[in-house]
């Protein structure tokens, strides 16, 4: 999440981003992430990236929901209650999946090909902490890469278009005409593409070169 903070308030139409910092190149689980929110859609707020339910023993396993598939979602018990009652979206400008060729791995850099900004679906939870502060965390939610996603992974995150940010942020119980529509993931020619350092693999490194293509001749499009 690179953009500032006037383009990100422009972008979602908000009123407030007060606690945007520096842009961040390589957000890793557990980190904090910006997220606008059911119950404040004017507002950019930070969470924990990885979902802890709200009956959880120990808010360290959200470090292992970082996803929710789609298909589960509303009916599975670690992210039904948040599906229900507590969805968000979770600006950004690209993210990083890993392709695999032979015994080796490479990191591949996703960006929306029509926007700078967009967002992912996301559930959001809170924690009770023994201090009686809360926690806030949250999950983006992913579905089954399409043909053209598939060659680099077989799932692929759900974003939300700008048409449907206020149906996924209303205020209510979502029926499944309402939000099946939307977990259908990136359409064709949404998305573009290409391979950067395996830096990125190191939640140490944080900077611009971490998005820029590993080779510039061989650059690859969804489109």
């Amino acid at each position: 999440m690179t953009a500032d903070a006037e383009s990100i308030q422009q972008a979602f139409n908000l009123d407030d981003v007060a606690g945007w910092r520096a842009p961040r190149y390589n957000i890793a689980p557990t980190q904090q992430v910006a997220v606008i929110t059911d119950r404040e859609p004017k507002r950019l707020s930070f969470m924990t990236w990885g979902l802890a339910p709200s009956w959880a023993k120990d808010p360290k396993s959200g470090g292992r929901m970082i996803n929710a598939r789609s298909e589960t979602a509303a009916e599975k018990p670690s992210f039904r209650a948040a599906f229900k009652r507590r969805r968000c979206l979770i600006p950004a400008d690209g993210y990083y999946e890993w392709t695999k060729r032979g015994k080796q791995k490479f990191p591949m850099y996703i960006q929306h090909s029509e926007r700078d900004i967009f967002a992912f679906a996301g559930l959001w939870e809170s924690w009770k902490q023994p201090d009686g502060a809360w926690l806030q965390t949250c999950a983006i939610l992913t579905t089954d890469a399409n043909e053209k996603v598939r060659p680099i992974h077989h799932r692929m995150t759900v974003i939300v278009e700008p048409d449907d940010y206020d149906t996924w942020l209303a205020p209510r119980e979502l029926q499944p005409p309402e939000w099946q529509p939307l977990m259908a993931g990136p359409r064709s020619g949404q998305l573009k593409f290409h391979e950067v350092s395996t830096q990125v693999n190191r939640p140490a490194n944080d900077n611009p070169t971490l998005v820029a293509p590993h080779d510039a001749l061989d650059q690859h499009s969804l489109l």
